[in-house]
C-alpha cells in the first residue's frame, strides 16, 4: 500500500533538508586524498577581479663605496682617504649595510660618512617626519623617494656641516658630513642604489 501524499511530501522535504543541511556543514579544506569539487563559471557570470597590492621590490645594498658614485664625484673626493680604521667601523657590514667614510684622521673638521641600510616605510619616514618637525629638516620627495636635510655651521669650527637622508623601497641612505659636501653626491648615491 502506497503511503499518502502527504507523507510522501514531508519524507521527500525533510530528505532535501538533510543533504542542505550535510552540504552546509562540509569543512573547507578537504582531507589529502578527499574529493574537491571546482564548479566552472557559466558564460553569463562575470567577475570584477579585486585589485591587490603589488609588492615592492626591494634595491639591493652595494657592497663597494667607490662603485656608489660616478666619475665627476669621485675626482672631487681624490685625495681624501677612504674607510680610514681610525674612523671605526666601514665598509660591508654583518647586517648587510654599508659604510663609507671619507676623511683624513689628521683632518678634525672635515668627513663624509654614508651609511646605506634596510629600514621599513613606518620607521624611516617616522624617523623622517621628526627630523622635519623638530630639527628643521627640509623633506621633499624626489627620485619616487623622500629625501630630507639640512646644514648648519659647526659649533667648534668655521666649516659648514650637513645631514641628508633619502629613503625608497626599503632603503635608508644617511650622509653626515662636515667640510666635505661633493656637488651631486647623494645624486650618485641613489643612481647606484635604485638604478
Amino acid at each position: 500500500m502506497a503511503p499518502p501524499a502527504p507523507r510522501l511530501a514531508v519524507a521527500a522535504a525533510s530528505l532535501l533538508l538533510a543533504l542542505a543541511a550535510l552540504t552546509a556543514c562540509a569543512p573547507d579544506n578537504t582531507p589529502e586524498g578527499g574529493l574537491t569539487f571546482t564548479p566552472t563559471p557559466s558564460a553569463s557570470t562575470s567577475a570584477t577581479p579585486t585589485p591587490t597590492p603589488t609588492p615592492t621590490a626591494q634595491a639591493e645594498i652595494p657592497t663597494d663605496c667607490r662603485a656608489i658614485l660616478n666619475a665627476d664625484v669621485l675626482a672631487q673626493l681624490e685625495g681624501v682617504p677612504l674607510n680610514d680604521p681610525a674612523f671605526g667601523p666601514s665598509g660591508t657590514q654583518p647586517d648587510g649595510s654599508l659604510i663609507c667614510v671619507w676623511g683624513d684622521p689628521a683632518a678634525d673638521a672635515t668627513s663624509l660618512v654614508t651609511t646605506i641600510s634596510y629600514v621599513s616605510r613606518g620607521p624611516a619616514l617616522e624617523q623622517l617626519n621628526k627630523l622635519a618637525d623638530d630639527e628643521g629638516f627640509t623633506c621633499y620627495t624626489p627620485d619616487a623617494g623622500t629625501r630630507c636635510e639640512k646644514t648648519w655651521q659647526d659649533p667648534n669650527y668655521p666649516v659648514t656641516s650637513g645631514r641628508t637622508l633619502y629613503w625608497r623601497d626599503g632603503v635608508l641612505i644617511d650622509t653626515r658630513y662636515s667640510n666635505l659636501a661633493p656637488t651631486g653626491y647623494t645624486t650618485a648615491v641613489v643612481a647606484a642604489v635604485f638604478g
